[in-house]
C-alpha cells in the first residue's frame, strides 16, 4: 500500500488499483468514525472492523437485516477492498498501518478504556470527514453508512463478530485464518 504521494514513483506501465492507495483506505474509516460513530468515536477494533465488514459488504448487511427483520435500501455491490478472515472475524491486515496513518496526521485519536481501544475523529478529522460526506463521489458509500449505522450501530463489537459467525459460517467462518471473503 502507498501514499497518493509516492505514486509517482511507480512505473506508469503498472496497473494502479484504489485498493492499494493507502489514502483510499483513511478516507473511508473517517467516514465511518463520522457516519456509524457515536460522537464521532468507536469503541473497539472488533466494532470497527465489524461495521467495516458490513460496509465493504453490502450483500452480507443486506444478510443481517433480513435475519434482524430490518428494511434496508438494497445498493451495488461496494466491494473495492477484500477483507480476510482473521481469529475476530472479518478483518483487514492494513488496518493497524491506515490507523498510525490518520493518527500520525492528527486525523484520529486512540485511547485505551480498560482493554477498550477507544477511536475518536479529532477536531481536523471530523472536518475533513465532514468535507467529504458531502462529495457526490460519496453519496452511496454515506447512506449505506447511515443504513449500517441504524440496523447495527448500537451493538457491541462481539456481538456483530458473533451474528457474522452465525450467519455466514460457509462465507466467513469456514474459510482459513487469511483467506479472502468474497
Amino acid at each position: 500500500m502507498k501514499s497518493i504521494r509516492n505514486l509517482s514513483n511507480q512505473s506508469a506501465s503498472l496497473p494502479l488499483m484504489a485498493d492499494d492507495i493507502l489514502e483510499f483506505h483513511a478516507g473511508r474509516l473517517l467516514l465511518l468514525f463520522k457516519i456509524c460513530g457515536v460522537k464521532n468515536r468507536i469503541e473497539g477494533l472488533t466494532k470497527m472492523a465489524k461495521l467495516d465488514f458490513f460496509v465493504r459488504y453490502p450483500e452480507f448487511f443486506a444478510g443481517a437485516c433480513k435475519h434482524l427483520g430490518k428494511e434496508h435500501e438494497a445498493l451495488p455491490s461496494l466491494i473495492e477492498s477484500e477483507m480476510v478472515r482473521h481469529h475476530y472475524g472479518p478483518w483487514d491486515k492494513r488496518y493497524y498501518h491506515v490507523l498510525a496513518y490518520l493518527e500520525g496526521r492528527g486525523l484520529i485519536e486512540v485511547c485505551r478504556d480498560g482493554a477498550t481501544i477507544v477511536l475518536s475523529l479529532s477536531p481536523k478529522g471530523d472536518e475533513i470527514a465532514g468535507q467529504l460526506s458531502k462529495q457526490p463521489a460519496y453519496e452511496h458509500l454515506t447512506k449505506h453508512m447511515r443504513s449500517v449505522k441504524h440496523v447495527l450501530g448500537s451493538r457491541k463489537g462481539a456481538r456483530l463478530k458473533k451474528m457474522i459467525y452465525e450467519l455466514f459460517d460457509q462465507e466467513v467462518d469456514r474459510l482459513s485464518i487469511g483467506e479472502a471473503i468474497r
